[in-house]
C-alpha cells in the first residue's frame, strides 16, 4: 500500500504532461517530505526524499531533511552521513553543521562535534541554538566552565528556555557550587512551572544533602504536574526509603514500573525493600525480573542467593553464588556465602576450598587498600543491601534503555513464490524497484492470480488454503500432470505443512521442466521450512538471532544436527540457471547463516546487493550478521541503508546497537 501511495505522489508531482517534457516538481516533494517529518512519519519522509534525491543529487536540503528523519529513528550513522552530504553540497549550511554536531555528540565523538558547532557559530554567530548544543557537549565531555560560558551566551539571547538553566545548574553542581546550582534549578522552575524536570533536579540535590522534607515536596510537585514521568516516582520512593517508610517506597517503585515495566534498577530496589519487610516470594519475583533484564549484573545473583538461603533453598542459593563468582571471580563475599551453604549441604571439601579462596582474595586486596584498583566486591565488611540511586552504574538502569531480549531480532525470511490475496491494482514500477522479467514470465506461465513473490506468510486464511490445495489435487487426479500443476500442488502442500508431499510435487515439476530455476527455489525454501518445523520439536529455534550462535540454536536441547545442504544445493542449481537473480543469493546467504557459515553468507548478501542495489532485506541481514560478528559499525551502516530502503525493522536494531556503549 505504501508503494502505491508513493506511485500516486509521483503522478501528482509529474502531472500529466507529454513524456518528452516531463519534469519532477521538486518543491512538491520537499513539501511532502517536510509534512511527513512534522507528522512524525519518518520512514514515509525517507521514501519520499529518496525519490527527490534520485532525481536531484545536489539537493542539500533533501539530504538534510532525510538526515533529520534518520536521526529521529535512532539511525545516527545514517543521519551523520546525510548531514555530511548536505554540508558537502552547501558549505554554508549552518543548520546542517549544527545537527551533524549533535549527531557526533550522540555518538560520543565530542571533538568532531565541537568542530562542527564552531563552524556553525562562525557562519551565524547571532544564532543561539549552537551555543546551547555546544554547552551540552561541553557538559557531557566534563568541560564544565566552558559549558557554563555557552549557556550564559544562550541565555542572553533567549532567557525563556528552562533546559538551559537546568544544564547550567548541573554544570555548577559538578563544580561543587551548590548555591548556584540551586539558583539555576529555581530559575528553571520559574521559567517552566509545569515541567517536572526542574523539580526532580532540585529534589535530587535536596535528597543528596539529606533535606528530605524539601526533596519530598519537590517530587510531589513533579508528580502533580506530570503523573506519567516515571523518574519522579522513583525519586520519591528513594526519599521514602531514606526516611524509613518502606511500604510507601514500594508503592512508588510500583508506580514507576507501571510506567516502565522493563527498568531493572527499579525492580532491584523494590526487591531489596520487599526482602526487608519479609515479603520474600515477591522479592524473588523482582530479582527474577532483574536477572532477565540485566543478566550480567553480579549483585542480582549475590543478593538473590542470600534470599534463597534465608528461605532454605540451598541448591538455588549455591547456583546463584556460583553465577556471581562466574561474573566476578574476585568476589570474596560470594565465595564465603557459597562456602557456608556447601558446609550445610555436607559438601565439606567444596566448603573448605571456597573459604580458602575467599581468605586468599581478602588478604590480597587488604594489601592493596591504597591501590586504585581495589574492588569493593572483595571487601567482606561491605553490605550490598542498600538501594541504588538512578545514577548507579547498573545495566538497564536508564528509563530510555531498550532491552535487546524483547526486541525479537532475527534474519528476515526467505523469498519464494506463494499464494496471496490477488492485488486489486498492479504494483507500480517505481524508480529503484527491482524488476525481474524471468519472475514475471514464470508467474504468467503458471497462470494463477494468487501467485506472488514474497518473503512473508500467506495472507489467505487456513480454510481457503485447504480449499485451494483440494482443488489442485483434484486437477492432478483428473490427469493434469503439467509441471505448472505439480508446482502449484507443491506450494499448496507446503502451506498446509505437508512438507514431504510438497517436496515430491516440486520434484515432479522439476522433472518435467528441469531448466526452470523457480521450482528449485521453492523446493529449497520448503526443505528449510521442514527442517525448521522439525527442529522446533527438539526445543531448537529456527531463526538466527544476534544474541545466539546460529549453530547453537539448532543444537539447543538436542544432540541432533540439522543439515541444510540439500536446500543449499537447490539454490546452487537455480544460480547456474539464472545467475543474475539477486534473490537466489539472498536465500542462500540465509541458509548459510543457519549452517554457521557466516563469512560465506556475507559474500552472498553482498552479491545480492550488487545485483540489486535497492535490496533492503539483504542490507538488513548482512548488517545483522556483521553485528553478530562484533563488527557493529559496519553492521549499523548496513542497517541504516536498509531503513533508508524501507525495512522498518532496521530501526529497532539501530535503537539497540546504534548507540555508543554506556561508560
Amino acid at each position: 500500500m505504501r508503494r502505491f501511495f508513493l506511485f500516486l505522489l509521483l503522478l501528482a508531482a509529474w502531472g500529466v504532461p507529454s513524456p518528452a517534457g516531463a519534469q519532477l516538481d521538486k518543491a512538491y516533494f520537499f513539501h511532502v517530505g517536510r509534512t511527513f517529518l512534522m507528522d512524525d512519519k519518518y520512514q514515509d519522509a525517507i521514501e519520499v526524499l529518496n525519490i527527490l534525491l534520485r532525481v536531484d543529487s545536489t539537493a542539500a536540503e533533501g539530504y538534510f531533511l532525510r538526515g533529520i528523519a534518520k536521526y529521529n529513528l535512532d539511525d545516527l550513522l545514517g543521519a551523520e552521513h546525510d548531514f555530511s552530504l548536505a554540508v558537502a553540497r552547501n558549505p554554508v549550511f549552518t543548520t546542517a553543521f549544527q545537527y551533524r554536531a549533535i549527531t557526533h555528540m550522540r555518538l560520543g565523538n565530542y571533538d568532531d562535534a565541537l568542530k562542527d558547532f564552531q563552524a556553525a557559530i562562525d557562519l551565524r554567530p547571532d544564532r543561539p541554538g549552537p551555543y546551547y548544543s555546544r554547552g551540552v557537549t561541553y557538559l557531557m565531555s566534563q568541560q564544565f566552565e566552558k559549558a557554563i560560558a555557552d549557556f550564559d551566551t544562550f541565555i542572553r539571547y533567549d532567557a525563556k528556555v528552562s533546559d538551559a538553566y537546568l544544564n547550567r545548574g548541573t554544570s555548577y553542581l559538578y563544580l561543587k557550587d551548590t548555591t548556584k546550582a540551586y539558583e539555576d534549578y529555581g530559575k528553571a522552575i520559574r521559567t517552566n512551572y509545569y515541567d517536572p524536570a526542574g523539580y526532580n533536579r532540585r529534589g535530587a540535590l535536596y535528597m543528596a544533602q539529606k533535606k528530605y522534607d524539601l526533596a519530598l515536596a519537590d517530587f510531589d510537585k513533579a508528580i502533580g504536574y506530570d503523573s506519567t514521568y516515571a523518574m519522579s516516582y522513583f525519586n520519591r520512593a528513594m526519599v521514602h526509603s531514606h526516611t524509613r517508610r518502606p511500604v510507601q517506597a514500594i508503592e512508588d517503585f510500583s508506580r514507576a514500573l507501571a510506567l516502565d515495566s522493563t527498568n531493572s534498577l527499579t525492580y532491584f530496589n523494590r526487591a531489596l525493600l520487599r526482602s526487608q519487610i519479609g515479603d520474600y516470594n515477591r522479592a524473588l519475583e523482582d530479582y527474577d525480573r532483574v536477572a532477565f533484564y540485566s543478566p550480567n549484573n553480579v549483585l542480582v545473583y549475590y543478593n538473590r542467593a542470600g534470599l534463597y538461603a534465608r528461605l532454605g533453598d540451598y541448591e538455588s542459593a549455591i547456583r546463584d553464588y556460583s553465577r556471581a563468582i562466574e561474573l566476578y571471580p574476585d568476589f570474596a563475599n560470594a565465595y564465603l556465602g557459597r562456602s557456608s551453604l556447601r558446609y550445610l549441604t555436607r559438601d565439606v571439601a567444596g566448603s573448605r576450598s571456597d573459604k580458602e579462596i575467599a581468605e586468599r582474595k581478602i588478604a590480597e586486596y587488604r594489601s592493596k587498600l591504597n591501590d586504585s584498583t581495589f574492588s569493593v566486591y572483595a571487601d567482606t565488611s561491605r553490605r550490598f543491601d542498600g538501594l541504588l540511586d538512578f545514577d548507579s552504574d547498573f545495566s538497564g538502569g536508564q528509563y530510555d534503555r531498550v532491552d535487546a531480549r524483547n526486541a525479537d531480532i532475527a534474519l528476515l525470511p526467505l523469498f519464494k513464490f506463494t499464494f496471496m490475496q490477488p492485488d486489486s491494482m498492479p504494483a507500480p514500477n517505481l524508480p529503484g524497484m527491482y524488476y525481474s522479467e524471468h519472475a514475471e514470465r514464470f508467474r504468467d506461465e503458471v497462470g494463477s492470480l494468487r501467485l506472488a513473490w514474497k518473503n512473508v506468510p500467506s495472507d489467505l486464511p487456513p480454510d481457503t488454503l485447504a480449499a485451494i490445495d483440494k482443488e489442485i489435487g483434484e486437477r492432478l487426479r483428473r490427469g493434469d500432470d503439467s509441471w505448472q500443476t505439480y508446482f502449484e500442488r507443491g506450494l499448496s502442500q507446503s502451506l498446509v505443512r505437508q512438507y514431504t508431499s510438497s517436496l515430491d510435487n516440486y520434484t515432479a515439476a522439476i522433472d518435467r521442466n528441469p531448466s526452470n530455476p523457480f521450482p528449485y527455489i521453492n523446493r529449497s525454501t520448503t526443505r528449510s521450512e521442514m527442517i525448521d518445523f522439525i527442529s522446533s520439536f527438539d526445543n531448537g529455534y529456527q531463526r538466527v538471532a544476534v544474541e545466539q550462535d546460529p549453530v547453537g540454536r539448532l543444537k539447543n536441547g538436542s544432540e541432533r544436527v540439522y543439515n541444510y545442504d540439500e536446500a543449499i544445493a537447490d539454490l546452487d542449481r537455480a544460480a547456474r540457471l539464472l545467475p543474475d537473480f539477486a534473490y537466489i543469493y539472498y536465500n542462500r546467504a540465509n541458509l548459510l547463516c543457519l549452517s554457521g557459515r557466516l563469512p560465506e553468507a556475507i559474500e552472498d548478501y553482498t552479491r545480492a546487493i550488487g545485483l540489486n542495489p535497492s535490496f533492503g532485506e539483504a542490507y538488513y541481514n548482512r548488517g545483522l550478521v556483521q553485528i553478530y560478528l562484533k563488527d557493529t559499525r559496519k553492521g549499523c551502516i548496513d542497517m541504516s541503508k536498509a531503513g533508508e530502503l524501507g525495512v522498518s525493522e532496521a530501526y529497532k536494531v539501530l535503537k539497540i546497537y546504534g548507540q555508543p556503549p554506556r561508560k
